[in-house]
């Protein structure tokens, strides 16, 4: 259930006797023709999806995440890894004192690596909680179907291009080589502007629906099932 359709007094109720809650992360920079929020928009989406059955609390998706390869491309937006973690980390101490024990982070961005670090530290320093991280786009189950559909998938391509992060005018379909991803990881933002051009690393930029609804019924079970897990 989404926390914006709670108030307090729900929250306590709920922790009273769950002390699950889920926590997205995601990150708000370039997706080629996608909407600049692609990795929020999916992280809170696959959250919000896969806790409803079980009403488990889905807090407001962090924006914001590390992405300093991008901002050579407007809109693109950064945290220095110093700041990400803290905010994390405040996040942490925020759902401990509102009563959550268990905290699933689901993230959809890959910069946010060291929210993962942070996580392992903070439960040493609270070892009365547990935190996991889930990964939704690289999971394996719903990574088994996306290589399963099409092995070419990368950032911005069509293994991102849903309805819900789709825009008007969206490019219809295009097949772009991939990128050297060594040399990307090389480059200063402007040098990997120049490199990636639209923004894709490679592959087609879109797929038919149906194709993208598949892997989204996996990524939600997979998420659910973390959650059950518990």
């Amino acid at each position: 259930m989404r926390v914006a359709e709670m108030d307090w007094r729900m929250i306590e109720d709920w922790a009273r006797a769950d002390d699950r809650a889920v926590l997205p992360l995601g990150s708000t920079e370039q997706h080629a023709g996608l909407s600049l929020m692609t990795d929020a928009i999916l992280a809170e989406r696959v959250a919000v999806e896969a806790a409803e059955p079980l009403g488990v609390p889905v807090f407001p998706v962090m924006p914001f995440g590390f992405s300093p390869h991008f901002q050579a491309f407007p809109g693109s937006m950064t945290l220095r890894v110093d700041t990400l973690c803290a905010v994390v980390r405040d996040l942490f101490d925020s759902l401990k004192r509102s009563g959550f024990r268990r905290i699933l982070l689901v993230n959809g961005h890959g910069g946010n690596a060291p929210a993962g670090s942070l996580a392992q530290e903070w439960m040493m320093d609270n070892p009365d909680c547990r935190v996991r991280i889930h990964d939704w786009w690289r999971a394996p189950r719903t990574f088994a179907k996306v290589l399963e559909i099409d092995p070419v998938a990368s950032h911005g391509s069509w293994m991102e291009n849903f309805p819900w992060t789709r825009l008007a005018g969206t490019p219809a379909d295009e097949v772009k080589d991939m990128i050297d991803i060594d040399r990307l990881r090389t480059l200063a933002p402007f040098e990997a502007r120049t490199l990636l051009e639209d923004g894709n690393y490679g592959g087609r930029s879109q797929r038919p629906d149906a194709d993208m609804l598949a892997i989204w019924q996996v990524a939600v079970a997979e998420t659910r099932a973390m959650l059950e897990a518990w």
